[in-house]
């Protein structure tokens, strides 16, 4: 399952890259899903992370990519997504973080003060801009997110920066001992 997938696209990377893999596609705003089922995402479905609508240990994989910040709540989302997986189950999260000195400090400045000024007159929302740098300043990044996500019923988490640190890729496992009831749907 890709959670929070928006439109599709790493959906449909996963496709091409698995063609035997079953991939869902699932996000809380059905014009999006709408979006990727018009650019061929087969599976879809409207839910939201924090209940999901699948039964327990439903799929081998979860993928969330630059949307787990944007959850109501990390360790409720991260909980449900342990729930959905099958024991030994991965996840995997691509989030934007703040990179290490010396890139930090011009990072931050670009963030808060540059990309919402030019983003604003882009896109003529420059508060979403303005919304993207807090968000990524409040988003637990490194030892504090691999602690999170093995609080939330996974083991093996490891973080690999991206992009100097701008970017990161958390992956993990659910642990054998975190297996709810319940049969798989697909």
């Amino acid at each position: 399952m890709d959670l929070a997938t928006g439109s599709g696209d790493l959906a449909l990377s996963i496709e091409r890259a698995c063609p035997q893999c079953q991939v869902t596609g699932a996000d809380f705003c059905e014009p999006m899903l709408r979006r990727a089922r018009e650019k061929g995402l087969r599976r879809t479905v409207v839910a939201d992370a924090l209940h999901l609508s699948f039964l327990d240990s439903s799929f081998d994989a979860v993928t969330v990519a630059f949307g787990l910040r944007n959850m109501e709540s990390w360790p409720g989302a991260l909980r449900e997504m342990a729930r959905v997986l099958n024991p030994g189950g991965h996840l995997l999260v691509l989030d934007f973080s703040l990179p290490p000195p010396p890139l930090r400090g011009p990072y931050r400045f670009y963030l808060h003060h540059i990309l919402p000024v030019i983003a604003g007159l882009v896109t003529c929302e420059k508060s979403a801009y303005q919304y993207l740098g807090d968000s990524i300043e409040r988003f637990p990044a490194g030892p504090a997110m691999t602690s999170l996500i093995e609080e939330c019923g996974f083991t093996s988490a490891i973080c690999t920066p991206l992009t100097g640190g701008i970017v990161s890729l958390y992956t993990a496992e659910k642990r054998a001992n975190s297996q709810f009831p319940g049969e798989p749907i697909f």
